[in-house]
């Protein structure tokens, strides 16, 4: 081999790439493949390190040889492999001048990772193609694909931090293009990395939206609502979780999959209890299980709060919660307890959620100032007393879709008067409408009992 190119030094340039191009011909033409690996190193060093090789003559033989390897002349896949990384680290000094040949070999490399299902290496090598050369810019459109299928690389090693990063340049871009497929891998990336970041409730609503896609496989579609049903029980509690719960209730897909009775335990505002939750906890991905640390001030003000109780052997010991299940569970228990209890003392929420009261009242004074649970402490009497006139009173006006029930709101001082007045208020004011519905529709007539 050597000898040969020996002789090619002493050629003029136009007879040279035709030598080139014939040895080139007859290494990857041999029935015996031990030396391919060897003899195209060889030649590689050759027309890209020697001086005489003119610069035109090369790149037309790395051409020749990044073809033959898209097209499978070398059947054997990690030859190809070590041949691939073997010409780029030759080319890398001199990568300005065969720019498009390196990305067109860093394609073929990230094809071949990703079949081996080495994610994170196949996404690396992506991330070295030259999107933005003053040579040979990519359109904006192949460069999301290449983002893209960047990000769901790394997804699939979940490193999430760094497919944000490559998420937000897609980002970008996202305009760029009308096709279909792309679109939806988008898409499913901004997905999944809401659900990786702990946006739950964001996530809940592209799961959900995505398995209503035709274009997707039916088992795909089967698998994105389930996880739109997981992000949503994850979902921090409060009036956003239970507009998505009822999305998802109202789709009768959601009866087939196994997460449905919690799903549907959450949408009634029904207490879980640790057994209900054992089940579900196994389904979950290691980032939905990740455990949460409490912050100095939350620690601080449940020992201040739990003071004058440290010696009662009855009540919790736990400070907050251990995990981002522990946390969406005690949350939606805090606002179930709410539509059963009228007030409820430190130590009871305490009891109900297996934590300290002082952690208790802590959970309910954060989602008390996020305005998700409706309510109000009294740290001397230490009780937390809920707003029973919420959102599902005003909802009542509207049963059955009728229409709005003029409300007008008497002052009596009393809070449990009031709202006794208002129930039969609102009772009169629904039954009053069905009644007028009724008559228009003939199918109620006065006449006869006036008679």
């Amino acid at each position: 081999m050597e000898s040969r190119l020996a002789q090619f030094a002493a050629l003029n340039q136009k007879d040279k790439g035709t030598a080139y191009q014939s040895l080139l011909l007859e290494i990857l033409s041999r029935e015996d493949q031990s030396n391919l690996h060897a003899d195209i190193h060889t030649l590689v060093d050759n027309v890209v390190n020697q001086e005489s090789v003119g610069l035109v003559i090369s790149r037309g033989i790395i051409s020749e040889l990044v073809k033959a390897l898209s097209e499978g002349k070398i059947r054997d896949t990690e030859q190809r492999k070590r041949i691939v990384e073997d010409i780029l680290s030759i080319i890398q000094p001199r990568i300005v001048s065969y720019e498009e040949q390196v990305n067109s070999l860093r394609f073929q490399l990230a094809d071949i990772l990703e079949e081996e299902e080495q994610w994170s290496d196949a996404a690396k090598v992506l991330t070295g193609i030259s999107l933005d050369s003053g040579q040979r810019s990519l359109p904006d459109e192949e460069k999301l694909r290449v983002y893209v299928r960047i990000v769901r690389l790394l997804l699939e090693d979940e490193d999430s931090v760094e497919a944000e990063r490559w998420y937000n340049r897609a980002a970008l871009l996202a305009h760029t293009t009308t096709d279909k497929e792309t679109l939806l891998q988008f898409k499913l990336c901004q997905a999944r990395i809401s659900d990786y970041s702990r946006k739950f409730l964001e996530a809940a609503s592209r799961y959900h939206e995505l398995s209503w896609v035709a274009e997707i496989d039916e088992e795909e579609r089967k698998h994105m609502l389930s996880a739109a049903m997981t992000c949503a029980i994850l979902a921090p509690a409060g009036p956003n979780r239970s507009r998505v719960l009822a999305s998802l209730c109202r789709d009768e897909r959601t009866s087939e999959l196994p997460s449905f009775n919690i799903l549907l335990k959450m949408f009634h505002d029904r207490i879980l209890r640790p057994n209900e939750i054992k089940e579900f906890e196994g389904t979950l991905k290691p980032h939905q299980l990740a455990k949460i640390a409490i912050s100095s001030n939350d620690r601080l003000a449940s020992a201040v709060a739990d003071d004058d109780q440290a010696n009662d052997p009855s009540i919790s010991t736990r400070k907050g919660p251990s995990t981002v299940l522990d946390r969406a569970v005690m949350e939606h228990n805090l606002l179930a307890s709410s539509k059963v209890y009228n007030n409820i003392t430190f130590r009871g929420l305490g009891a109900l959620l297996d934590l300290t009261p002082g952690a208790a009242e802590t959970m309910a004074r954060r989602m008390i100032e996020q305005g998700r649970l409706k309510g109000t402490i009294d740290q001397v009497e230490k009780l937390i007393s809920f707003d029973v006139l919420g959102e599902d009173d005003d909802a009542q006006g509207k049963a059955g879709g009728l229409g709005d029930v003029e409300q007008v709101e008497e002052d009596t001082g009393a809070p449990f008067t009031k709202r006794w007045d208002m129930q039969i208020r609102l009772t009169a004011a629904n039954v009053e409408t069905i009644v007028q519905h009724l008559t228009q529709k003939g199918l109620v007539s006065f006449e006869a009992v006036h008679a």
